[in-house]
C-alpha cells in the first residue's frame, strides 16, 4: 500500500475514533495532533512520532531505518522519531504511542 495512503487511512480512523485528536500540519507535512499538540505526521514518505516514553522511543529507534527526527539538519529533536515506510506495519501502534503525550 501507498505509505501516504496508510497514513491517511489511519489518521482518519483515529481522529474519528477520539474527539481530542484532529488533522493539521506542522513543517509542512500532515499531522496529527491531541488537544492541539502534534503527536505524529507523515514526512518525505516515512512517519514521525513524538515519542515522550523512553521505552517505547528506544523500540522505535531499534527499527531498521529508523532515526531521530531532524528537520533542519544538524540538531535531532530528541523525542521525535523517523520511521521508514518499511515499517508501516508499527505506524498504527506508534501513532497510538505518540498520542500519550
Amino acid at each position: 500500500m501507498d505509505p501516504e495512503v496508510r497514513f491517511n487511512e489511519f489518521a482518519d480512523d483515529l481522529s474519528a475514533q477520539n474527539s481530542d485528536v484532529e488533522l493539521g500540519k506542522m513543517f509542512g507535512m500532515p499531522t496529527i495532533k491531541r488537544n492541539g499538540k502534534a503527536t505524529s505526521g507523515f514526512w518525505k514518505g516515512s512517519m514521525v512520532f513524538k515519542l515522550t516514553d523512553e521505552g517505547n522511543r528506544e523500540q522505535a529507534l531499534a527499527l531498521d531505518g529508523a532515526e531521530r527526527f531532524d528537520p533542519m539538519g544538524g540538531r535531532p529533536m530528541r523525542e521525535w522519531v523517523v520511521v521508514p515506510a518499511s515499517h508501516s506495519d508499527e505506524w498504527p501502534r506508534l501513532a497510538e504511542d505518540a498520542l500519550t503525550l
